[in-house]
């Protein structure tokens, strides 16, 4: 059994992995500064990072260890999240980009911020 949950999670974080290189594209096709970096060919980790606007940066990371999103804004850090959270998180910036919702660039408004809208569309 823990030798099939550990292939699943493993699973899991290429999948991730690879919707999060995904989104990056989509991003600077949008015309945002957007990265995603892997360690390795196995993609088993990746460091994904945006930039929002001025000042306006939001990372996230995943591996076997956990996951992470930190919204920052004026080098200070507005939001971080962890596991399921952080990849709601992750639906929350996917669903702006899809529905072609201006990002948030007001000081200290966060991507979150938008989640009413959303859920009228």
């Amino acid at each position: 059994m823990f030798i099939r949950l550990a292939q699943q999670h493993r699973q899991f974080v290429r999948d991730l992995v690879m919707n999060l290189q995904a989104l990056a594209i989509a991003l600077e096709n949008r015309g945002h500064m957007a990265s995603c970096y892997t360690c390795g060919g196995e993609m088993n980790s990746a460091s994904f990072m945006v930039s929002l606007g001025e000042n306006h940066l939001i990372r996230f990371l995943v591996s076997d260890y956990g996951i992470t999103w930190t919204e920052m804004r004026d080098d200070r850090e507005l939001m971080k999240l962890e596991g399921a959270e952080a990849i709601s998180q992750l639906q929350e910036l996917a669903d702006l980009l899809k529905y072609e919702v201006p990002i948030p660039q007001n000081h200290n408004v966060t991507i979150q911020d938008n989640s009413e809208y959303l859920q009228k569309i």
